[in-house]
């Protein structure tokens, strides 16, 4: 038997007493009171209580220590010298605002408690990254031997990553990990589980063998990254899609997130938050390819317009080589790039048949 349950029997037999504390009033006001009422009021009451102690409880509880993990140590920290500060304020306005006539005197210290602990509370955490760099320049660690005046404290560093599901199922989040370029811990929600369990059970064959490779890549990082991977029950509450959770939970706790989906990439930009797109840290790495430049490669397809072939390099870069479909398959051909087109989603090199490499074919 569960605490819910356990607490649920303890508010039935309060609800019982209440009843029966009811009936015996009732008795007294009114002579006569027929039984089956008396009994029904206790029933009613009793029933009541056991269906709504777990809201009035356990269940508030439980949401408020889900909310607590979720809040980091130096928010609190924060939110509690702000209160102080706040009540402070609040208790030198008090003697003035007691002496007012009336019901003032009376209502204006406590409403000037509350007012004024809630701006502490809301000013400490606000700018609590700045109150760190005032209190990281008085630390007499950082002043220099020589008298000279301290310099800016760096700020502090993200200590989380959301990753969201794209990154899984790429898999280079695993290789980037092992890097040691990341710095911080991946924290991965379990709604994004949920939805690579949900892809990997899906009907369609394809989806089916992107959520099986997501969830070995998981393992994969699990096993081997170097950079701490953390399960996390952080949710979003009143959104329903993935990636709208992940956009509220990063702009709520300012969170960066990894990812290599053009959409959400784009949307969390609009609303302030910091992605690490995966596709443009690969791109940035790739070896820069200029106009004019000269490159050996073997077309393997068709390309979309008339007379074009389609090659790629060892990363994956495509290829578009003009006049090209008449040498799919007829092993490496020289190009020359004429054009190099860079955008998020990857990049895409065009080229052109090499003068000698038409005059012999």
């Amino acid at each position: 038997m569960n605490s819910k349950m356990y607490i649920s029997l303890v508010g039935l037999l309060g609800g019982g007493l209440v009843g029966g504390n009811i009936d015996l009033y009732l008795q007294r006001a009114i002579p006569g009171l027929d039984l089956s009422l008396q009994v029904a009021v206790i029933l009613l009451t009793a029933f009541l209580g056991f269906f709504a102690t777990p809201y009035l409880t356990t269940i508030p509880l439980h949401w408020l220590r889900r909310r607590l993990k979720l809040i980091a140590a130096i928010d609190i920290l924060a939110a509690v010298i702000g209160l102080i500060l706040g009540l402070t304020a609040a208790a030198l306005l008090t003697i003035p605002l007691s002496r007012l006539p009336g019901d003032l005197g009376q209502l204006l210290p406590s409403a000037a408690a509350i007012i004024f602990g809630y701006l502490g509370i809301y000013l400490m955490v606000m700018r609590r990254g700045e109150f760190l760099d005032v209190l990281s320049v008085l630390n007499p660690a950082h002043l220099a031997t020589n008298g000279a005046t301290p310099a800016k404290a760096a700020p502090p560093q993200e200590k989380y990553i959301l990753v969201d599901t794209s990154a899984i199922i790429d898999g280079r989040i695993a290789d980037i990990s092992q890097t040691g370029f990341i710095d911080g811990a991946f924290l991965i929600p379990r709604f994004v589980l949920n939805e690579l369990q949900r892809i990997a059970d899906s009907a369609d064959s394809l989806r089916r063998a992107r959520g099986r490779r997501g969830l070995e890549m998981l393992k994969r990082l699990q096993k081997d990254s170097i950079v701490p991977i953390q399960i996390s029950e952080i949710d979003a509450d009143g959104v329903s899609a993935v990636d709208d959770k992940l956009i509220k939970i990063a702009r709520t706790h300012h969170y960066p997130v990894i990812t290599n989906d053009y959409n959400l990439n784009k949307v969390a930009e609009l609303q302030g938050v910091r992605v690490l797109n995966v596709n443009e840290l690969a791109n940035s790495v790739k070896p820069a390819v200029l106009p004019g430049e000269e490159m050996r490669v073997r077309v393997i397809q068709d390309g979309r317009e008339a007379n074009q072939g389609v090659a790629y390099l060892d990363d994956g870069t495509m290829i578009v080589v003009e006049n090209g479909r008449r040498y799919v398959d007829h092993g490496d051909v020289d190009v020359v790039v004429t054009r190099v087109l860079q955008t998020v989603a990857g990049r895409m090199i065009f080229a052109a048949i090499k003068e000698h490499q038409r005059e012999s074919a």
